[in-house]
């Protein structure tokens, strides 16, 4: 096994993240969904100043139509049908227009908790690090899986981000977490495991909120998260153009946006269509 190419790999990812975070002034966006996984989108998002991207089996569900789902919801029962093969294929697409100096993190089968269980191999690895790849986006929901998948990863010179998630969460999207101690004691596992970002779904998936607000609880807990750990840090679920200055304000470096750009983008296309034919 080649050690120090792989550790030089994980190094140039890392500084691509905090240059981005940098520029930003301790902040900078992670853009995910559509933009994640159609390559032509994905540029676009780069082209607009993102540095971050995010292609994964439960938006490929959806960009393929698989079992004919519509709803991301219904995709995250589905997302383990998605093969590592497909995931490589569309990290390779995207990676082949957007250049090398963005930081690519994937989603695949086998990196979230899923509903039938998916087991990982160094071959798997291998196939993602090879389809240029920086990290593997994960959803581990106990510390000894993810401690595993961080060495297989680093192994093959993939970085490792993971969350941390509410027990009561609709899907399992990381590693249960209720109060902000609880927060500050996973948050600290997980990096003492050699995490390298760590994150927290906000419980507000595909939801959002009103009047530009985040809920108090969610706040300590993002605070708890930020303040226990050294490496970066995200905030993923619901955020959007209303309430994204109060993420802002927790301190977290990197807010993932998915389903907010999903959604305009899709009524763009509605509007455009419409325009034409109004005018036929």
């Amino acid at each position: 096994m080649i050690c120090h190419d792989m550790e030089l790999k994980i190094q140039r990812s890392m500084e691509i993240v905090h240059r981005a975070i940098e520029k930003g002034n301790g902040h900078t966006i992670l853009s995910t969904g559509i933009t994640g996984d159609d390559a032509r989108l994905a540029r676009a998002a780069v082209e607009a100043g993102a540095s971050m991207l995010e292609p994964n089996h439960p938006a490929v569900v959806l960009a393929r139509g698989h079992r004919g789902i519509t709803a991301m919801h219904d995709a995250e029962n589905f997302r383990h049908e998605i093969s590592i093969d497909q995931m490589a294929e569309v990290t390779r697409g995207v990676r082949a227009v957007v250049g090398d100096d963005i930081y690519i993190t994937v989603g695949i089968p086998g990196s979230f908790t899923e509903r039938q269980p998916v087991i990982l191999t160094d071959e798997d690895m291998e196939k993602m690090s090879l389809a240029g790849a920086n990290g593997i986006h994960t959803h581990k929901s106990s510390i000894r899986d993810l401690e595993d998948i961080v060495k297989l990863a680093h192994k093959y010179g993939l970085c490792i981000d993971a969350y941390i998630g509410l027990p009561t969460d609709r899907h399992i999207f990381g590693l249960p977490a209720q109060t902000p101690e609880e927060v500050e004691r996973v948050a600290k596992q997980m990096e003492s495991v050699g995490t390298d970002m760590i994150g927290m779904m906000t419980g507000m998936s595909y939801e959002g909120v009103e009047a530009g607000q985040i809920p108090t609880v969610l706040k300590e807990r993002l605070c708890a998260m930020v303040g226990a750990v050294k490496v970066p840090t995200l905030g993923e679920g619901g955020i959007n153009l209303t309430n994204y200055r109060a993420f802002k304000e927790t301190g977290v470096n990197i807010l993932v946006i998915g389903t907010s750009i999903d959604k305009m983008v899709e009524q763009a296309a509605k509007d455009a269509i419409g325009d034409f034919l109004n005018q036929y």
